[in-house]
């Protein structure tokens, strides 16, 4: 082993790992760089193995920050291929001092890099960069994050394409590409441009991707864990807008030469072995046509992966051993609803039933389950297709969503003749979905003779597991909020690392509130009762508001206070509940 290692093996205290000598002497004889082989042992500390790099090498560490905004004027001192094929960063640049007459006075490049002795990378910026270069040493992560920040997804591919290097024929945008993580072509083109910024999202967990024309740029956005984070793509992609859009549209088998109307398509890709459904919409505005993607992994979804609590998963449980009447599961767009239908049908989809839905459009197939998307186009709606569905011998019925009398009514006669009927409605409470059927028109006592329960739920971001930490709060706020006092449990705050990017959450769950459709409550719906008054009974009968449900995940350390409160009302009368929005909540130290 050559001295120069063994002396940086020694001084970072990995000389004796079991692991190292054997990665760097292998390193060596591939003639591949033995730092990388070092960083990837399992057990060695990257921060701590490359500071001692630098310090053996007398070599400046870049620290570098998630924070920092990035100097936008450095990438015109490094091409973006260079960078990124070699994982070099430009942290600073100075200019020559024009009063000096030294030829080593600057100007100076500072490039941050993890594997300071690859003289592959020095030969190449060497030769492409007319500035003396002081090279510093930081961690992979930060040089990554970085990268991404200053050039943007994809600044390679994009330079190549705006170089010429790629085929612009039309041959090439037609091919169907659906596995993402196929080794591609040395050759940059769209394909592979939109290719990255498919896999981007769906390595950060996005699930949706928007595309958005602006007047001087493209932008991309992600939402993740519900919010919306802009992707950082290159200075000049404005001038692929017309191709980006064009290849996700012969994705999708739209009609690229329509661009004055709105348009549905779905795009079928793989990630790691993984099917993932994607769903377009393209929507034509004043700067081009917008479009967006609905990214749905093809994963089977149980209702053990909801997290319901104690008190919530017997009820399901009983509900779904019913022969017949209605389930019906409330909330706005985005709160899960399908999900968590597609998780009761999961547990009932054994060999003795037949089931069937109905959807618009179908988000996850389920195999053994008959499935219908409907097709207003042709005459195939919600109402037609169920009563086709009928005539076929179901035990099981699930309809999307009820969005019409015609539609809530044949779902009715089929609870109220022997059918288990799953369906969703747009409310804002489960209390509301009593009132928004009689306002469809349903009449009052076919309401509470057929539906067995209303669901209402909203998804809430999950506090990443590495990083959060306890908080105390004030006691008068948490009594001001209803806050359950002297049960068991902690309350955690979001801190944030590098695994939530910083955010201190990491994924989603529901939060839910039950109403059971009671004797109590049936005569109330019978004589048209004001909602305070069915809201008060559904207390009487055990009901527990959204936000007691939330608070229980907030003592369990899934969740924050903030964001049960931003998704929730108080528990007031039904015909005065406001959302909380942009809160704060005082604490009284972090721990």
């Amino acid at each position: 082993m050559m001295p120069l290692i063994q002396n940086l093996l020694a001084e970072a205290g990995c000389a004796d790992h079991p692991q190292v000598a054997e990665a760097v002497e292998q390193a060596c004889y591939d003639q591949t760089s033995f730092i990388e082989a070092v960083l990837e042992c399992e057990g060695v500390r990257e921060r701590d193995f490359l500071m001692a790099v630098a310090h053996t090498l007398s070599l400046p560490w870049w620290e570098g920050s998630a924070d920092k905004p990035v100097e936008q004027s450095l990438r015109r001192h490094l091409p973006a291929e260079i960078a990124l094929r070699h994982r070099i960063l430009p942290v600073r640049f100075e200019e020559a001092d024009p009063e000096s007459n030294d030829l080593n006075a600057g100007p100076f490049l500072h490039l941050a890099t993890f594997d300071p002795l690859n003289l592959v990378t020095h030969q190449r910026v060497a030769s492409s960069v007319p500035h003396t270069i002081i090279w510093h040493v930081g961690q992979r992560t930060r040089i990554a994050e970085g990268l991404q920040k200053l050039y943007g997804l994809g600044a390679d591919t994009f330079e190549k394409i705006l170089r010429g290097r790629a085929d612009w024929g039309s041959e090439e945008l037609g091919d169907e590409v659906t596995v993402l993580d196929a080794p591609e072509d040395e050759e940059a083109s769209v394909v592979r441009f939109v290719n990255q910024i498919l896999r981007r999202g769906l390595e950060q967990r996005a699930t949706d991707i928007h595309v958005e024309p602006q007047q001087d740029r493209l932008r991309i956005r992600y939402r993740i864990d519900g919010r919306l984070e802009e992707l950082a793509v290159p200075e000049n992609i404005k001038s692929l807008q017309s191709s980006v859009i064009a290849r996700l549209k012969i994705m999708a088998r739209l009609d690229i030469a329509e661009k004055r109307l709105p348009q549905d398509g779905r795009i079928n890709l793989e990630l790691d072995g993984l099917p993932i459904d994607v769903r377009v919409a393209t929507i034509p505005s004043v700067e081009g046509e917008s479009i967006s993607l609905r990214l749905l992994a093809q994963q089977a979804v149980t209702i053990d992966r909801l997290g319901m609590t104690d008190n919530v998963r017997p009820i399901v449980d009983e509900l779904l051993k019913l022969p017949n009447g209605i389930i019906l599961i409330t909330g706005p767009t985005g709160s899960g609803k399908s999900t968590t239908l597609y998780a009761y049908l999961t547990e009932l989809n054994q060999a003795h039933r037949r089931i069937v839905t109905i959807e618009d459009p179908v988000e996850y197939k389920m195999p053994g389950i008959v499935q219908i998307a409907v097709k207003p186009e042709i005459g195939l709606t919600f109402a037609t297709g169920l009563r086709s569905i009928l005539r076929g011998d179901p035990n099981v019925v699930m309809i999307g969503e009820m969005r019409d009398l015609e539609t809530t009514e044949i779902a009715i006669r089929a609870a109220l003749t022997g059918h288990l009927v799953l369906s969703t409605l747009h409310t804002n409470d489960a209390i509301g979905g009593i009132t928004r059927l009689v306002d469809m028109g349903v009449e009052p006592f076919l309401v509470s003779s057929a539906v067995r329960a209303f669901f209402a739920q909203r998804l809430v971001r999950k506090l990443c597991p590495l990083c959060k930490l306890p908080a105390e709060v004030e006691d008068d706020y948490l009594q001001s909020i209803n806050f359950p006092q002297g049960l068991p449990g902690r309350i955690m705050r979001a801190n944030g690392c590098e695994a939530c990017r910083g955010s201190g959450y990491q994924g989603r769950l529901s939060i839910y509130e039950v109403v059971l459709v009671t004797h109590a409550l049936q005569h109330l719906v019978n004589t048209r009762a004001h909602p305070a008054e069915l809201h008060k009974q559904a207390m009487q009968d055990g009901f527990i508001p959204m936000r007691g449900y939330g608070f229980q995940k907030v003592l369990s350390g899934d969740t924050t206070i903030e964001e049960v409160l931003s998704v929730t009302a108080m528990d007031r009368k039904a015909d005065d509940v406001v959302p909380a929005r942009a809160v704060t909540v005082p604490l009284k130290h972090a721990a």
